[in-house]
């Protein structure tokens, strides 16, 4: 599919835009990366300052497997700071009533077009997909990101505290994708999550070979593995002919990496080695392991190809997206510690989603040290991805396989921010994470379920029974009653 905002909460954009977030920030991952992932566009990102929370007497759910009824989860400092029964808390602490509400870890959608594909969708919104080459590992989502798309509003009623924004999957290789914090911001980079590793946007199947077939090719999916392949035997070149791109390298010493090894003029055709290459630096971060690859792929032969590509050319697949046919390889998605991030009941719409089963999510989430992820890819789906699950749950349930709350949870939570490389930091609810909480009005799996109010960092940014404490975009404002729409 082809498809974030300035909020009404003046303290909370004036706080979230004004500071910018270090680099030595100690949320920033201290690992060494290489020069291909260098970043321009830094994170400016900063949690909004809060008080102490201590949410009393709730069902708690960690997202680590557990389940905790009649417990307390303390937030302070913009982190969780305990969970247990009874817990003391700081005199100045908000105290929130949790009697007959659930407690979960804020919602993370790891495919998500908002802000590339945003509301309303007219033309001149259309900036997720590059089509003008097979290959556009050059381009990056964040550059088309929209910050007052009114769908980062609505995901934020849904209780999404995160979220993937990738290109379109009308190439091979689409580009970057780049991972957000749903805050109220102006720019992109107020947005962006500190830290967090870029995605690369790939696709299989029926898509490429469709948008390029009367073009320059592909136009078979013999035509789209040729295209992988030679897209990462440059990428695999380019890395040699760069010393590997590793900072503390001694070939990359002699010379400033962009620079062409023999100080010709050497421009950056194919493998060159020449000047640098804004596509092959993607590529061959990828093969690094410094982006995660993500790859939209139906069938299961496709995902068995593309994971022995991956194989091949030495990169890691994080995600498959989509994968209706994921079922039928469940096991060796395990074992190969590759995520499934599905939809709960999409199928049938081509051909290659024509063999999708409703119990797809509950089989990949079988074997031990799966990982199976409820994703959107809908600016509709990604304000009810609890419901996405519970519809899960109840097919699996009709086959004989009871799946319970505390595990489905991690669905929406843990697995994609294992997924993003995020999930150090957020995803689940443990002493030292993020604040990123949601309080649900019930169990978040009924449908009756609603986000009462939802943290991230610990701050308040969503409250449904506090009209100030709904963002509002700028371009709704003015709208009238379509305005209003924060409080789904």
């Amino acid at each position: 599919m082809f498809r974030p905002l300035v909020a009404a909460l003046v303290a909370v954009l004036t706080v979230g835009v004004a500071q910018a977030a270090s680099p030595d920030a100690p949320d920033a991952p201290k690992t060494s990366k290489s020069r291909f992932v260098d970043d321009p566009y830094p994170s400016t990102y900063h949690a909004i300052a809060a008080g102490p929370v201590l949410i009393e007497r709730a069902t708690v759910l960690t997202g680590t497997g557990q389940r905790l009824d009649d417990a307390d989860v303390l937030l302070q400092d913009g982190k969780v700071v305990a969970i247990g029964s009874a817990l003391q808390a700081p005199a100045d602490a908000t105290r929130v009533d949790g009697t007959g509400k659930w407690v979960t870890p804020g919602i993370i959608d790891v495919h998500s077009h908002l802000g590339v594909y945003p509301t309303p969708g007219v033309s001149a919104h259309a900036d997720g997909n590059e089509m003008t080459g097979a290959v556009t590992a050059n381009v990056w989502a964040e550059h088309s990101i929209w910050p007052q798309d009114p769908g980062f509003n609505t995901a934020l009623a849904g209780g999404i505290t995160s979220l993937q924004v990738l290109p379109g999957s009308a190439n091979l290789v689409g580009g970057r994708g780049v991972t957000l914090k749903n805050v109220p911001a102006t720019t992109y980079q107020a947005m962006k999550f500190p830290g967090a590793p870029w995605g690369l946007k790939m696709a299989c199947g029926e898509n490429p070979k469709r948008v390029y077939g009367q073009k320059s090719g592909p136009a078979t999916r013999m035509g789209n593995v040729a295209g992988y392949r030679a897209a990462f035997i440059d990428a695999s070149e380019y890395l040699r002919k760069n010393g590997g791109g590793r900072k503390n390298d001694e070939a990359a010493k002699k010379k400033h990496w962009w620079q062409s090894s023999n100080g010709g003029d050497a421009d950056s055709e194919k493998d060159t080695g020449g000047k640098r290459d804004l596509k092959l630096d993607t590529l061959a971060g990828a093969i690094n392991g410094d982006i995660r690859v993500h790859i939209h792929c139906y069938r299961a032969d496709e995902m068995a190809i593309m994971l022995d590509l991956a194989k091949e050319f030495g990169f890691k697949v994080a995600a498959f997206h989509h994968g209706v046919e994921a079922y039928k390889l469940a096991d060796r998605l395990a074992a190969e510690g590759v995520c499934g991030a599905l939809w709960a009941d999409w199928w049938g719409f081509k051909m290659e989603a024509f063999d999708g089963i409703q119990e797809n999510l509950a089989i990949v989430d079988r074997p031990a040290n799966s990982c199976a992820i409820v994703h959107s890819d809908s600016d509709e789906g990604i304000q009810r991805l609890n419901q996405e699950a519970a519809k899960a749950m109840a097919h699996a349930k009709l086959a004989g396989i009871d799946i319970a709350p505390e595990r489905a949870i991690r669905w929406l939570t843990q697995n994609p921010a294992k997924a993003l490389g995020i999930s150090e930091r957020t995803g689940t609810l443990e002493p030292g994470k993020m604040a990123d909480v949601v309080v649900w009005n019930g169990n978040p799996f009924s449908v009756y379920a609603h986000a009462e109010q939802v943290y991230i960092d610990g701050a308040r940014v969503f409250d449904r029974n506090d009209r100030k404490r709904q963002p509002v975009s700028d371009f709704m404002l003015g709208q009238g009653a379509a305005a209003q729409g924060g409080a789904l």
